[in-house]
């Protein structure tokens, strides 16, 4: 097993903590959540630098590294929501589109076009603004000043307009052999 997919594996492993220490109740329990998170978020970075920087690319790292981000985004977002229901509509859009692309990267590679929907800068700011939202809802708390949540609502609901842009983008790059498919 290469590095990069043993950091894979750590963003895995990351999330049952994530979830016990968000639940735990403990004093802090926001940071230290917030900051498992952050630590799971930054994994994916360095999973996909080492992959390129030490020639460790792999068809199964790459199958993997897509299934670790959506379990930990999904996830989370499902323990927010039960906390703050009024996060579901940025929850749904943002799991929504997950699973979009995930089917539309799954059908261009079945025909052999994966190149149309490779990752584009709009992904990647979505997936920055998301990640960014879902740490400082981590950090809110009651005795947290309010401007902190406030921020985290807004930022999770930038990160819904991202992800419906991009998944636009994704799918009118594709459009053509989807509709050739149909």
């Amino acid at each position: 097993m290469n590095w990069a997919n043993q950091v894979t594996y750590i963003r895995l492993l990351l999330i049952p903590l994530v979830i016990a220490c968000f639940y735990s109740g403990l004093p802090n329990a926001n940071l230290l959540t917030a900051l498992l998170f952050t630590v799971a978020s930054l994994s994916d970075w360095v999973d996909g630098y080492l992959a390129r920087r030490l020639n460790q690319a792999s068809d199964f790292g790459a199958f993997l590294d897509p299934v670790a981000d959506k379990l930990l985004v999904t996830i989370v977002l499902i323990m927010l929501v039960a906390v703050y229901s009024s996060l579901l509509l940025a929850a749904v859009v943002i799991i929504t589109r997950e699973l979009a692309i995930s089917a539309l990267r799954e059908w261009m590679a079945v025909k052999g076009q994966s190149d149309l929907v490779s990752v584009a800068f709009s992904g990647k700011l979505k997936t920055t603004t998301q990640m960014l939202a879902i740490i400082v809802l981590l950090l809110a708390a009651p005795n947290y000043p309010d401007w902190i949540w406030q921020l985290g609502f807004v930022l999770i609901h930038l990160a819904a307009i991202l992800s419906v842009y991009s998944m636009f983008q994704y799918f009118r790059r594709a459009w053509p052999k989807l509709r050739n498919g149909l």
